[in-house]
């Protein structure tokens, strides 16, 4: 017979942007949290994991949103997930790991489901690949029965700032531009975070049920919104004009962003190098196919992606309605971020 398990979170990286979407959700849906990496919660640091275990005794679920810089995740990236892997695997829960399409490389094709095969074509994807490998390779009883899932998803929008959705392309939406790093007409994928953060929910709430998979280890795929530059671009403007932006009143005006330069400039930034080796993500047409997600927790109330962009612009200070915080900077996000 199935032990019924606690309704109690660990969110790990909780002063994030998924991982602040992560406590409100969970937070909503009726679950005690504990909140790493707030002021206001458990500020223990994720090496210290017996401390960590003890402050979250009793917790089945770890939410892993710690989020390392771009540029340190050569000496951060792994080391960091393997403590969350070790605090999950010391209080016995459920580690919870957002995911991209890294792993999937320039020559993925244009729907992406959990069996496409990843064919990596830069190191970030190639550190993605191995990261989930890991992951995976912990669910074998010799390596401890670990129970992990993996919830891929496109570039985040929402829930506070850091990518490219408020850094680039509604950057000046004030000052009537909008300023956009691909082609029109290539579709890219897109998750408003506080609907990722309710996917994330629901698949906890499943597993309290039993495990989600034999394996032990359960792969996902959030499908979020898939828009073209034009169609993201038209969206906005509505979204804006709606929220009586002033400067949308008069139309924005539309630019497409250069890359040549941020490559030139990267001979010297350590962060615009790293963007620069990820620009393939704006040329090459990408959706994520949500259907093993939705036959596993059935079907997800989803925020209209109208509705999604007018709040989060108006949590970006811009226009006024009455369903959207302001956006907070969180220390772990990593500027013009692709994703988890």
């Amino acid at each position: 017979m199935h032990t019924p398990r606690s309704r109690t979170v660990l969110v790990l990286g909780a002063q994030g942007r998924l991982g602040s979407a992560a406590v409100d959700a969970f937070m909503s849906a009726g679950w005690h949290v504990v909140a790493q990496g707030r002021r206001s919660g458990v500020t223990i640091p994720l090496t210290d994991t017996a401390a960590l275990a003890d402050a979250a005794a009793g917790a089945s679920v770890v939410v892993y949103a710690v989020s390392p810089l771009y540029t340190d995740w050569d000496t951060q990236l792994l080391p960091l997930a393997r403590a969350g892997m070790d605090l999950a695997q010391r209080l016995d829960a459920l580690f919870m790991l957002p995911g991209n399409v890294y792993g999937h490389g320039q020559g993925m094709p244009a729907l992406l489901d959990e069996h496409t095969p990843e064919q990596p074509s830069t190191r970030k994807g190639r550190q993605r690949v191995q990261l989930e490998a890991e992951l995976a390779a912990r669910a074998a009883p010799a390596a401890g029965g670990l129970h992990s899932v993996v919830i891929r998803a496109g570039d985040f929008y929402g829930q506070g700032t850091g990518s490219w959705f408020d850094q680039m392309i509604t950057k000046k939406v004030s000052q009537g531009r909008l300023s956009y790093p691909g082609a029109d007409d290539i579709p890219h994928a897109w998750a408003y975070l506080p609907d990722l953060a309710r996917a994330f929910v629901a698949v906890a709430e499943r597993s309290l049920q039993g495990p989600l998979s034999t394996s032990g280890h359960t792969r996902l795929q959030f499908a979020g919104h898939t828009l073209t530059g034009a169609a993201l671009m038209d969206s906005l403007e509505q979204a804006a004009r709606a929220l009586g932006v002033p400067a949308a009143a008069r139309g924005l005006r539309r630019s497409r962003m250069r890359w040549a330069p941020v490559r030139v400039a990267g001979l010297f930034n350590p962060m615009l190098r790293e963007l620069a080796r990820m620009a393939y993500l704006w040329r090459v047409p990408h959706a994520l196919d949500g259907s093993a997600l939705q036959t596993l927790v059935g079907d997800l109330p989803g925020t209209p992606v109208d509705q999604a962009l007018r709040q989060a612009l108006v949590a970006l200070g811009h226009g006024s309605t009455g369903d959207a915080a302001p956006a907070q900077q969180h220390a772990d996000t990593p500027a013009l971020s692709s994703g988890g």
